[in-house]
Order: C-alpha cells, then structure tokens, then sequence
C-alpha cells in the first residue's frame, strides 16, 4: 500500500498554523481539527515546521502557563520529515519508529499536499491483515 492510497481516503485538506500565531492558537485548532500536530506554514504549501501536542507540552514544561503566549516560532520542530505518495506504508512505518514521530507530512514538488499520522498508518496496516487474513481462511475453507 503506498502513501496516495490513504490521502485519496482521507478528507482532503491539513490543519495548518503560522509561525506568528501563539501556542494558545495552536491548542485551540488542535482540539477544533481533532487532531495531534499542526503545519507550520505562512502560505499553506511550504513547510516551516510542525507543532506538536508534544511540542506544547514541551513548551509548557519549560516556561509554564506563559509558554501559551509564545509564538509558534519558538516551540515548533523545524527539521521536518515528510513523505511522497509514491511511499509505502511500511517505508512510514520504519521512519515514524526510527526518528520517534507520529505525524508525516506528504509533499509533492515540494509543496504540502497532505498529512499523514500514525493512526491512518495503524488502520490501513490492521485492513491489509484483516484482508489477509480473511482470504487464508477462504483458501484454507474452500475445500470443504
């Protein structure tokens, strides 16, 4: 399975932050989009960085309740991995354990064309067992 067959099922569209905006910001589109990290983007197509659930409790852990008025800038992770549609899930896979994060953009030319999070990454990978599963059984049952 590769990265184009989750986006094509997901909703189209990523939750996106400014730089400019504050942590306080970030809390609220997090809860309001249901999700756990955020693109940093001024233009919504390139990437400054992502901002994590992770990186705001970081954030608070070292400045307290005025971590919530910092701007984005000063938490967000900058060094941002990110993937094509042409990847395999299980390329995601390996890069998610191996740098320790939930959360890939997908980039065409460059430009963001999607996210995808450890969660679609879980459900497709139980789908494809399930499925594989499935047909075992049939083969196995069939000669009955």
């Amino acid at each position: 399975m590769h990265v184009r067959q989750i986006l094509d099922s997901k909703a189209a569209g990523v939750a996106t932050v400014a730089p400019s905006a504050t942590l306080t910001d970030v809390a609220r589109l997090l809860a309001d989009h249901c999700v756990g990290a955020l693109v940093v983007s001024d233009d919504g197509a390139q990437i400054a960085g992502i901002i994590s659930e992770r990186d705001l409790a970081r954030a608070v852990a070292a400045h307290g309740a005025a971590a919530l008025d910092l701007p984005v800038a000063e938490a967000m992770t900058t060094e941002v991995s990110t993937c094509s549609p042409s990847d395999t899930v299980d390329s995601l896979m390996e890069v998610m354990t191996h740098e320790r994060i939930r959360h890939l953009p997908v980039t065409v030319d460059g430009r963001l064309a999607g996210i995808i999070s450890i969660g679609d990454v879980v459900k497709y990978r139980v789908a494809e067992l399930q499925a594989e599963s499935q047909a075992l059984q049939e083969y196995l049952y069939s000669g009955r």
